[in-house]
């Protein structure tokens, strides 16, 4: 005879340990030990740059701990990541979340990138430990690595472009730290391009484009791909130690 779900009422109470329904397989288990060690002393190095008085911030190691299932699942929006921690048991569990923990609102993470974490220079701390963990384990020599490069689209249209002296920064934007260093970036580009040799030393004109940035995206620059029209792209450098097998 064929079943049929019927319920009415739903159960309200459970009784389960969230640690039991994470399979021992899984990839978030198996790096808690070492993300455990690496954080070890995150609070050390941050005390200096939280009061002493005022309301308990949001857990660091909590944010970090978000940041990394971000980075190892590839949710690169942190509005889809508090939404993915919130409904995902396995993402909780590795946060040390209960089910009934609220999950940090998205503006935390903005805020604390763009302040204590980039004053304190935190995540390199964190990096750094990882790395000499690594080491300590000969999974990395650290005496060569290879570095390469791959475009990646930026969310921004090649049509809406504008030269760096046509950014309409207000003067709220310009006290920024990340606005102010990229519009000091721009004005020493061209102070680094005059000391290149010039292609166009034989008198003939340049026909080279002017060079144009986004708003929203200021690292991004016109890419031309082989099959492709001329496109807004970053192009984000990464580093592989060179230990042989």
């Amino acid at each position: 005879m064929m079943g049929r779900q019927d319920r009415d009422q739903g159960q309200l109470f459970y009784e389960f340990k969230l640690d039991e329904v994470i399979p021992r397989n899984h990839l978030l288990r198996g790096m808690n030990v070492f993300v455990t060690t690496a954080l070890a002393d995150l609070r050390q190095q941050l005390k200096p740059f939280y009061s002493e008085i005022g309301r308990p911030s949001i857990d660091p190691e909590l944010m970090i701990r978000m940041l990394i299932v971000g980075y190892c699942y590839g949710i690169r929006h942190e509005r889809r990541l508090c939404e993915e921690v919130r409904l995902h048991l396995a993402y909780r569990w590795f946060c040390k979340l209960d089910l009934g923990d609220k999950i940090p609102h998205h503006s935390t993470f903005s805020e604390n990138r763009l302040h204590r974490f980039r004053e304190s220079d935190i995540l390199r701390h964190i990096f750094e430990r990882i790395v000499a963990a690594c080491m300590a384990n000969g999974l990395v020599k650290g005496e060569g690595f290879a570095v390469d490069a791959s475009v990646m689209e930026a969310n921004a249209s090649r049509y809406h472009g504008k030269a760096p002296n046509e950014l309409d920064w207000t003067d709220a934007q310009r006290q920024k730290r990340s606005v102010s260093e990229y519009l000091a970036a721009l004005e020493a580009e061209p102070a680094a391009e005059s000391n290149t040799p010039d292609d166009d030393a034989d008198g003939e004109p340049d026909n080279r484009r002017p060079r144009r940035y986004k708003r929203k995206t200021p690292k991004g620059r016109p890419r031309r791909h082989e099959r492709t029209q001329g496109d807004f792209a970053i192009g984000p450098a990464i580093g592989v130690d060179g230990k042989g097998q």
